[in-house]
Order: C-alpha cells, then sequence, then structure tokens
C-alpha cells in the first residue's frame, strides 16, 4: 500500500490566511449635505434675519407700552371730555316743497353754543361743517369760519341756509312733508356737524380728530303772515358714531 507523503506537523489551531486590515477612506462634506453641515453664508443670513425681526418686535412692544403710559397719564392728568353742543334758537321763513317737481325752497337760520367744558385743555376748531337734512335727505350745506375756544368757555356760533335745492324725495317722504305742512307746519330737520378739532395742552397741541354731532331738531315755520303756533326748544346734539 502506497505511503501517504508526510503532512507538516501544525502546533496549535490552524488560523488560515492572515487578513489585511480595512483602508479607511474619508469622505469630503459636500455644500449641502455631507453629515447636517451648514454654509457659513446661509448661517449668517438666518441668524441676522432672526435677530433683526426680535429687534423689531421688542421696539414695538417697548412703543405700545411707552404710549399707552402716557396716555393714562394724559388721562388722570387733564381728563378731556367732549365738547358740548346746543341748539338754542331756529328760524324758518321758507320751507316749501315743489308739488311739480322735486325741487325744494328753503330760507334756514340755526343759532348754536359751542362749549369747552375741559379745565386745562383748548379747542382749535380748524372746520366746521354744518349739513341740513330733511328726512335723511341733504339739501344744504354751510361752512362757519373756525376759532379756539379755551378751557371753560362758550362761543356762539349762527349757520345759514339760503336757496333751492333739487331733492329726490320719495313717494312716502313728500307724503310726510304734506303730513307736517298741515299739522302746524313743523318739520323735522336734522342738522349734522362734521368737525376737525385740535386740543392745545399748555404749549403743545395734539393731531386733529374728526368728531360728528347730530341735532334732531324739530322747526316750525315762522314766514310773513303765518306764524306756527308751536316753539322751538332747546336741543342738545349727540356724539355720532
Amino acid at each position: 500500500m502506497p505511503t501517504t507523503p508526510d503532512q507538516p506537523h501544525l502546533n496549535g489551531a490552524f488560523y488560515g490566511p492572515p487578513i489585511q486590515p480595512k483602508s479607511k477612506s474619508y469622505n469630503r462634506p459636500g455644500r449641502r449635505g455631507g453629515g447636517g453641515g451648514c454654509n457659513p453664508l446661509t448661517c449668517c443670513f438666518s441668524c441676522i434675519c432672526s435677530c433683526v425681526l426680535n429687534l423689531i418686535f421688542q421696539i414695538l412692544i417697548t412703543v405700545a407700552i411707552f404710549l399707552a403710559v402716557i396716555g393714562l397719564i394724559f388721562w388722570f392728568l387733564f381728563r378731556p371730555n367732549v365738547p358740548k353742543f346746543h341748539v338754542d334758537d331756529v328760524t324758518l321763513t321758507k320751507f316749501t316743497l315743489s308739488p311739480t317737481n322735486d325741487t325744494l325752497y328753503y330760507n334756514l337760520a340755526v343759532n348754536m353754543t359751542f362749549r369747552n367744558p375741559n379745565r386745562r385743555l383748548g379747542i382749535y376748531y380748524d372746520t366746521i361743517e354744518a349739513n341740513a337734512l330733511y328726512h335723511g335727505r341733504r339739501f344744504s350745506t354751510a361752512d362757519v369760519q373756525g376759532f379756539y375756544l379755551g378751557h371753560k368757555k362758550e362761543n356762539n356760533v349762527t349757520a345759514v341756509f339760503k336757496g333751492e335745492q333739487v331733492v329726490r324725495f320719495s313717494g312716502n317722504e313728500r307724503s310726510k312733508y304734506d303730513s307736517e305742512k298741515n299739522d302746524g307746519d313743523v318739520y323735522k330737520i336734522d342738522l349734522k356737524l362734521r368737525l376737525k378739532i385740535r386740543f392745545k395742552v399748555w404749549w403743545a397741541k395734539t393731531p386733529k380728530f374728526k368728531p360728528r354731532f347730530d341735532c334732531d331738531l324739530k322747526v316750525p315755520l315762522s314766514s310773513k303772515g303765518k306764524v306756527s303756533s308751536a316753539q322751538f326748544e332747546r336741543t342738545k346734539c349727540d356724539f355720532d358714531w
């Protein structure tokens, strides 16, 4: 029997051929990724925007708080009150609505009292616009000369409405005119005041305000040869929202 060649003698365990270690590779992160990196310019811009918005927000909050505090101080020091207006007397010598067309002939004079109830505030009446309306239809406008009214002062003002105006009355409104004409010649005329005013505080003046006031009048006709038995009653004008 043939004999096999002698095998080399193995000392201990046989581990096989040696394994070479893997080489490490390093990848340079790209501009838009690579391990969550951030472009320095983009990061800087985002940071600046965030800081600017935060600063603007803080400035707005500070200004709002400052104005609120100033407003409270102003209120407690001066306690501003709304101006007061009364219609003391009216004279209506003509108020005729043509039966053939919509022309209204009128002659109306309104005497008013402007009162400043404030103790420490003066009022500049820069613009005084008086509008006369009949059943919601404006038929005339009068501009009154502006003036300054000191604290706790009054001033008498007269607005005159005279002329003729085409007013498109509905059938119901014409019926109301006929009813008032036959019922003692007392007409429901509205006087609306549109103002531009400024308050004076010591040497300073506030910005302009534009309040409106509404005066609901019942005006008797007093023409030559005919005087209504009704008497006009002094009327307070209300703040018109």
